[in-house]
């Protein structure tokens, strides 16, 4: 039980230190962004999803001083930078990216549950019921996230969102 609550705290810390990074780089302060991001990556080395974020970020954040184009060309590559266009309020952008993802190879829940989150913040409703339809059936993990995402509040009234997030 303390090995679990102390794998929660490190957890909990690593999230802290991640928006910590992600609202210097919202900001523009990208230099300050990119030294959180790579201190991140050292401290917080085994929470995976959030160095691949990290190490994305200090790609882009490196790529802009370059003023060249970004190289995308793994399913993680097209989803991270998905998730950067989403927190950047292009979710246009990242719906295009998450769909090039899909295309490359197997469907993941994590790139549904995306594409339900970009599809609520344009105002589509029924496509994000189903893209988290899709996300619920290859990870059951989803429908808890989903019930706690603030982005799917206009959702959680829903009848269909209600049946499609019943604990089974």
């Amino acid at each position: 039980m303390k090995e679990e609550k102390s794998k929660k705290d490190n957890y909990e810390k690593a999230l802290a230190a991640y928006a910590d990074a992600m609202k210097e780089f919202q900001k523009g302060r990208l230099e300050k962004a990119q030294d959180l991001f790579r201190a991140f990556v050292e401290k917080y080395d085994g929470e995976k999803e959030l160095v691949d974020r990290a190490n994305l970020y200090v790609r882009i954040i490196q790529e802009r001083g370059k003023k060249e184009s970004i190289s995308l060309k793994t399913i993680d590559d097209y989803f991270y930078y998905s998730v950067y266009k989403i927190n950047s309020g292009d979710s246009e952008g990242a719906m295009k990216l998450l769909e090039k993802a899909l295309s490359l190879g197997e469907e993941e829940g994590r790139t549904h549950y995306l594409m339900a989150n970009a599809c609520i913040r344009l105002g589509r409703s029924e496509d994000a019921l189903e893209h988290l339809k899709k996300a619920f059936q290859k990870d059951k993990f989803f429908k808890i996230m989903a019930q706690n995402e603030s982005d799917f509040e206009p959702l959680w009234e829903d009848k269909k969102f209600k049946l499609l997030t019943r604990m089974t």
